[in-house]
């Protein structure tokens, strides 16, 4: 068996103060992968960087205090790869992948369009180059798990207020369609559809901090593990803890029966 989680931390700091690192430890996942840092290197502490059990492996963002990605393993990988190879994306630290034999777990952090046109273009850009990269990965044959925050709702009943946002990025057409293509052309699963298809609102990973949308669970489904076909075929469970609130987003986990 192999237990993946996934979870955007929205400050690293902000998240241990939360209880974050003692929650993953009683929950012995193999992978756990995760998403805006908020933190360089010189911020991390040993907990952050190497929690008991685990090897840790990050992508720091240039700026401080912004995006950040990381990974952390029960054991060593045979090979670490820190940003696709696109300078713009690479500089805001959004991607690591870990090479386990012919399995990679990979955490990502895809860029939000929300808070102006200007970061809407740039992630348009980040849709262009990243597809290309996926189909790249594809083609070697390996076997993969991409975990991580897309910041794009995929379908009506991946959020509450599907009408009222089609207009909005996360939601946008182009968004949506995107996210169709990367499933199809390169041949990926949304494991917790797949074992959930017609799940509402239960499935959600994000709350705004705005209003009430926690209380009255007005949320996204934005957080993903995405696998190749023969992995997500093996997914048999899959939960998403709101039991705790690490961020404002919620931990998804996934475990798959995997050797």
């Amino acid at each position: 068996m192999l237990k993946i989680i996934s979870a955007n931390l929205n400050g690293i700091r902000s998240a241990a103060k939360k209880g974050f690192f003692p929650w993953i430890a009683k929950h012995d996942a193999d992978f756990i992968c995760v998403q805006e840092l908020k933190a360089q290197e010189a911020d991390m502490t040993p907990e952050f960087l190497t929690p008991e059990g685990y090897f840790g492996y990050f992508h720091y963002a240039e700026k401080k205090g912004y995006s950040g990605a990381g990974v952390y393993c029960k054991t060593k990988p045979d090979n670490v790869q820190i940003g696709f190879g696109c300078s713009e994306f690479d500089a805001e630290g959004r991607y690591v992948q870990c090479d386990f034999g012919n399995l990679s777990v990979i955490s990502v952090y895809c860029p939000s369009g929300s808070s102006s046109e200007e970061r809407q273009l740039a992630k348009f850009r980040f849709m262009d180059v990243f597809l290309p990269h996926l189909l790249a990965l594809r083609a070697l044959g390996r076997e993969f798990v991409i975990c991580g925050d897309w910041n794009i709702a995929h379908n009506e009943i991946d959020l509450k207020n599907y009408k009222g946002n089609k207009k909005n990025s996360g939601f946008l057409p182009e968004e949506r369609a995107w996210l169709t293509r990367v499933l199809d052309e390169v041949e990926l699963v949304d494991a917790y559809r797949h074992l959930h298809p017609t799940t509402t609102e239960e499935c959600y990973t994000w709350w705004s901090n705005r209003g009430q949308a926690w209380a009255k669970n007005v949320g996204w489904r934005i957080d993903y593990q995405i696998a190749t076909r023969n992995l997500a075929a093996t997914a048999k469970t899959t939960s998403i803890y709101k039991d705790e609130r690490f961020s404002d987003h919620a931990p998804l986990t996934v475990d798959y029966d995997w050797k």
